[in-house]
């Protein structure tokens, strides 16, 4: 679930102005998760933190593990959301454990969809330049340095962004508001204990008798949210007396008997080890095992990786279930299903546990092998009708397949896994709108020489196709031709079949058709011989297509591509349909045959919304844009342009730079400034480039009904762009 719940505020009407009106059928952007159970008390902190983030544009809560830095400030950012017309956004970084990914995993929690070869930042700092957003920074601790330099330049560079950061240490940035986080009141830890107990027992009630214990318990814990849940889930099993003599059984020994107050961090540990000391045999060891997962994990997955002769598969659900029961475990629901998770504190008390027992390499190879086949057959599904389940299911678990690829790496007789890895997951790159973590991880696989001569190749090609959409021919050339060349003298045809594909396909972005069509017919004939068929090769049919018709043979492209649309609808295949359908609609419309072209692009630009392919997007409303001049509407058809001038910088070169592609740009620009004049054209261009790609897609899709579509409600003051307010003036004409 990623809506959050939608809290009154914390200041009344003390705030700043609401940006966005916060309706059903228009909720503000974001990605804030859903509150599974109540939050409770802090209400002086929430209120602070409003005040803070009124003055501040960096606003830190600092505390140890445990005290509930995450649970406040995304309860703060659900409470501040409205005053936010650009979204609330949140990023997770406790999984993160490579600096290189920082980017990466902020971009990918903005939605910001980059494909370029630029490095990551710029495309984060375009992105930020003109919105207002508050960006939520939770976990940092470990990338602190890192983590700092990029929110610098960040708001350096984008005025209307504020941070909302959640850690174990400041950022340390000149105006940054830092809230050390304390423990809990005693009266609000005692109504968070009863809430959390009740979860467990629904006929738990403070009674007289209770209360006492309750509330020494809650002061024996420091009002410690963790520590209270853990706690609290003891209770399915023990009385409130009973966790209290225990627990402070506990105390005394590591007090030497007496009644010290263990400082709040080994209370903590004490808290956390005394849960794990009450767990059975097998829950300890599930815990401990579950400490290799990064973010969430699934039931199978766990069977897998955690299972062994003394924890058998059948009985690990049991196992998991009592830890869940216990509040060491916690259940979340998912586009994909249920899903579990550990917070960071607890994964790393399992961490040490699992390293002391000698078990922690095998258990992380285990991991890794099963993210290893997760991908393979991810790789094989992606050509079916789960396409987009693929897509949902490797999108969800890519914290964990980094983590793979982070476990191969570290031996130099395993890189060539981490190879095999990243050239697997050439659909997340390039069929999901990840191409810059992709190019990243490529680079990063490839720097290591491995014997191992099929993941290698695979790895080449891949990033050879990478770099061919990012608009790098250089690198593409070069990791291509290696490619061509190792695959050759090694004896594999597949390796040498996706290169010559690829290389035709570098050749078609570069206006060399001719060679193009050679190189694609070839790459073809390579794959019927190998009995190759699954979305690359269709792409290679499209790709052919594409030089078929830029060489003037409309007829013959449609025709091939009319093929590729009946290979895609008995195999379920919807990301290279989307290019069947461009082709397609080009063609209609040399025919002389708008409505028609109209019709194609719709459904192609729905396709590759979806799956966040910013080419297959741009170029649809590209050719929608010439469809709509030549349906009479100059003015949308230029706005078209201008959004579309807006997406091609995280694409990469404008068209390529081709002539070709660019054709139907030149010839809808002419159209629409014969009709329009100068100065009217650029002032729906620059209107059209306010637009974001959402709202792009969604004034493409609207065709001529455009100015009726309805947009979200902004209230003054909440900084709309100039293509959101002539959208709004043309929705009031």
């Amino acid at each position: 679930m990623r809506r959050p719940q939608r809290p009154s505020s914390p200041t009344g009407d003390s705030g700043a102005p609401a940006a966005c009106d916060d309706t059903a059928a228009h909720p503000c952007p974001g990605n804030l998760p859903a509150e599974l159970n109540g939050f409770v008390g802090r209400e002086s902190e929430l209120a602070a933190l409003a005040r803070s983030l009124e003055e501040s544009r960096l606003v830190t809560v600092t505390g140890m593990g445990g005290v509930g830095k995450t649970r406040l400030v995304t309860r703060a950012a659900a409470l501040l959301e409205k005053r936010y017309c650009d979204g609330v956004w949140l990023v997770e970084l406790s999984a993160v454990r490579d600096a290189g990914l920082l980017e990466h995993a902020v971009a990918g929690a903005l939605g910001l969809t980059d494909q370029t070869a630029r490095p990551p930042r710029a495309a984060l700092v375009e992105h930020c330049a003109g919105r207002g957003l508050l960006l939520v920074l939770d976990g940092f601790e470990h990338l602190v340095d890192e983590c700092a330099a990029l929110v610098r330049e960040l708001l350096r560079r984008a005025p209307r962004l504020r941070v909302l950061a959640a850690g174990r240490l400041p950022l340390e940035l000149p105006g940054e508001s830092v809230h050390p986080l304390a423990t809990m009141t005693d009266e609000d830890a005692l109504r968070l204990f009863a809430e959390r107990a009740a979860g467990v027992c629904p006929d738990f009630r403070l009674t007289d008798r209770s209360r006492g214990p309750a509330r020494e318990l809650c002061r024996r814990l420091d009002g410690i949210p963790l520590a209270l849940e853990l706690a609290a889930g003891r209770l399915r099993a023990l009385s409130t007396e009973q966790v209290l003599q225990r627990l402070d059984d506990r105390f005394r020994l590591l007090t030497g008997g007496g009644r010290g107050a263990l400082d709040r961090h080994q209370t903590l540990r004490t808290a956390i080890g005394w849960s794990h000391e009450l767990c059975s045999p097998p829950q300890r060891m599930l815990w401990a095992r579950l400490s290799v997962f990064a973010g969430q994990f699934d039931l199978e997955a766990v069977e897998y990786v955690c299972s062994g002769p003394e924890l058998p598969a059948d009985s690990v659900l049991d196992v998991l279930s009592g830890l869940l029961a216990q509040s060491v475990v916690l259940r979340e629901d998912s586009p994909v299903g249920t899903r579990y998770r550990m917070l960071d504190t607890v994964r790393e008390y399992g961490a040490e546990w699992l390293a002391a027992t000698g078990d922690a390499d095998r258990l992380r190879r285990r991991h890794r092998d099963w993210f290893l086949g997760l991908a393979t057959w991810c790789e094989l599904d992606w050509f079916s009708p789960r396409q987009a389940e693929v897509a949902a299911r490797v999108e969800s678990e890519l914290p964990n397949l980094r983590r793979a690829m982070e476990c191969s790496l570290e031996s130099p007789q395993e890189a060539h896994l981490a190879q095999y890895l990243a050239g697997t997951l050439w659909f997340l790159w390039v069929g999901c709108g990840r191409l810059s973590e992709g190019r990243h991880w490529l680079d990063h696989v490839l720097e290591e020489d491995t014997p191992y001569d099929a993941s290698r190749l695979k790895a080449l090609w891949v990033l050879g196709h990478v770099a061919v959409v990012q608009g790098d021919p250089v690198a593409a050339i070069s990791a291509l031709t290696e490619c061509r060349e190792e695959a050759e003298a090694a004896g594999d045809a597949a390796a040498a079949a996706y290169a010559v594909h690829r290389t035709g396909c570098l050749a078609l972005v570069t206006d060399d058709m001719e060679r193009a069509r050679d190189l694609l017919g070839d790459a073809l004939a390579r794959y019927r011989e190998l009995g190759e068929l699954n979305s690359n090769v269709l792409m290679a049919q499209v790709e052919l297509a594409m030089a078929t018709g830029f060489l003037g043979d409309t007829e013959r492209a449609a025709a091939i591509c009319e093929e590729v649309r009946d290979i895609c609808e008995d195999h379920g295949e919807r990301w290279a349909l989307s290019y069947a359908l461009y082709v397609l609609a080009y063609a209609a419309l040399e025919r002389g045959r708008p409505e028609r072209a109209r019709r194609l692009l719709d459904e192609s630009l729905s396709i590759s919304h979806t799956f966040h392919d910013l080419l297959g997007t741009v170029l649809a409303v590209e050719l929608l844009a010439l469809v709509t001049v030549t349906e009479g509407d100059a003015a949308e058809a230029a706005l078209l342009q201008g959004a579309a001038d807006r997406i091609w910088p995280s694409v990469g070169l404008p068209l390529f730079g081709s002539a070709h592609y660019g054709a139907p740009r030149a010839r809808c620009e002419e159209l629409a400034l014969r009709e329009l004049g100068g100065a009217r054209y650029a002032a729906e261009l620059g209107a059209g480039r306010e637009l974001g790609p959402d709202a792009a897609v969604a004034r493409a899709l609207a065709g001529r009904n455009a100015k009726a579509r309805r947009l979200p409600e902004c209230r003054e003051g909440a900084g709309l762009s100039a293509g959101e307010e002539r959208l709004r003036l043309d929705q009031r004409a």
